[in-house]
């Protein structure tokens, strides 16, 4: 089961702070790296018995087995993210080369076809553009060719940077960061308030000090705490409370990780309905559908761009207590549709400006993972659906048949969607298309959208279109699809 982790800065003042437990922690941090730094050591080796350095580190550093279980979860922790963290980097690094060498083959090609073009003798009479004409930037002084071949150059030094770094990176040892002024000390569910050497009450915090540390301190330290205030709290008085207590800002910090107390569900079955959303830069469009499929009400929350980071999160917050205002009135679940931005956050350097601020802006990732939390106090599920053709299926479909804009189309697909409800072509569309009985419907979403994006069918097109055949019959004239004569 999953836990969560409340975290809380310990009071600094005279009256409420006890300057002892600081000084402990200062000096228990100390040890607690110290053996961190031999443990990491221990465990990237090739025989590493987990019992026996337990037993180790309790008689080198004069330290009971807790503490020791704590210093080992730790360091096994960090170890575990590092590598992550690599293989994310590498990962990465792999689809920037691989667009960077898209760049090269096209610009490349496009040099190729301004030779080839203007070599001929009747190039103006010629019906056929080539890829780069010959135009000059009135800002810069430069040349189309210019430009061209000047980031054409750079852009191959760039590529085979990648090519030597990863790699170099894929052979090189991972390295895992040991902060200062970091502790950590792992519970148990048979143990008392959950940890037999940290332990609290609701309001102040008591340690036992290892043997290290007894001359100095005495067998226990203890402090205020106070209580970890939270709107809807899921912390239990029983079950295991593992401590970690680290430095920010000049202040110790206390969070205590644990499992969750169990919330009543508040929505019902999505056979019952569902809330559907589409998370766009500007806006989050959401749609509430019976249980028939059918649409029952709609709506738009607006989201500004280029906010700071803490204005962002205040924002999203925001956004996610009123989706959870909606199912809890509504009393279902709501449903995304499952989305990966890492392939094209990678290949910003070959897009617009405007187009990278936008994407560097857009807090996806971080959106659901608020709205997850958030849901999850209030016992509302949330769950995500695969993502093809929403969009498609919103336009066609929906858009015109209820008055919705493109973003709650595509919302109500994705409801539609997390109640499994199949989504066919009207009957006047497939008479357009290859008709495959043996193929998913899917075939023919895809089918629809190659022609959309061959004729440049714009989303504007669809409010005063009543059906999508005048969209789509010059390109099916053209490519000979329908006439099955």
């Amino acid at each position: 089961m999953s836990t969560l982790t409340y975290c809380k800065a310990l009071p600094t003042t005279n009256e409420e702070w006890d300057n002892n437990f600081e000084q402990f922690l200062f000096s228990y941090s100390a040890v607690f790296r110290e053996a961190s730094i031999e443990t990491l050591a221990a465990i990237e080796s090739t025989a590493f018995n987990k019992s026996k350095w337990n037993t180790y580190l309790q008689v080198t550093y004069g330290i009971s087995k807790r503490h020791a279980n704590g210093v080992i979860a730790s360091v096994n922790g960090r170890l575990k993210s590092a590598k992550e963290c690599r293989k994310n980097h590498i990962k990465q690094l792999e689809s920037k080369l691989k667009s960077a060498k898209k760049y090269i083959k096209s610009a490349a090609k496009k040099i190729k076809s301004q030779k080839k073009f203007y070599s001929k003798q009747n190039w103006i009479n010629s019906k056929v553009s080539c890829l780069l004409p010959a135009s000059c930037s009135i800002s810069t002084r430069k040349t189309a060719l210019q430009s061209v071949k000047f980031g054409l150059h750079h852009k191959k030094r760039y590529a085979e940077h990648l090519e030597k770094k990863i790699p170099a990176l894929k052979a090189a040892k991972v390295h895992t960061k040991l902060p200062y002024a970091d502790a950590c000390i792992v519970g148990s569910k048979d143990e008392k308030a959950g940890n037999q050497v940290c332990q609290w009450n609701g309001e102040r915090i008591k340690i036992r000090v290892p043997k290290c540390l007894e001359a100095k301190f005495g067998k226990h330290v203890e402090a205020f705490l106070g209580n970890f205030n939270r709107n809807n709290s899921r912390l239990p008085n029983d079950g295991a409370k593992t401590w970690h207590f680290y430095r920010k800002d000049e202040r110790w910090v206390a969070a205590i990780q644990f499992t969750p107390i169990q919330v009543k569900r508040v929505s019902r079955h999505s056979n019952e309905g569902c809330i559907g959303i589409d998370l766009n830069p500007s806006s989050i469009g959401w749609t509430k559908v019976d249980r028939d499929g059918n649409l029952e009400a709609s709506g738009k929350i607006p989201l500004l761009q280029g906010l700071p980071k803490g204005k962002q999160d205040a924002q999203i917050a925001d956004t996610c207590l009123q989706l959870a205002a909606l199912a809890k009135a509504y009393e279902c679940p709501i449903v995304y549709e499952k989305l990966d931005f890492s392939a094209k956050k990678s290949q910003l350097r070959e897009e617009g400006r405007k187009y990278a601020r936008m994407l560097s802006g857009w807090a996806y990732s971080r959106f659901f993972e608020l709205l997850g939390s958030i849901c999850s106090n209030r016992g509302i599920y949330v769950f995500s659906v695969n993502a093809a053709y929403t969009s498609v299926i919103g336009l066609v479909k929906y858009m015109r048949m209820y008055g919705l804009s493109s973003d709650t189309a595509a919302a109500m697909a994705i409801a539609r969607r997390g109640m499994r409800l199949s989504e066919r072509l009207p009957s006047s569309m497939t008479a357009l298309l290859e008709v495959n009985s043996g193929k998913h419907v899917w075939s023919l979403w895809n089918q629809l959208n190659k022609l959309f994006r061959e004729n440049k069918v714009r989303r504007h097109s669809f409010y005063f279109v009543s059906n999508c055949i005048d969209l789509v019959k010059p390109s099916t004239l053209r490519s000979g699809i329908g006439n099955h004569a």
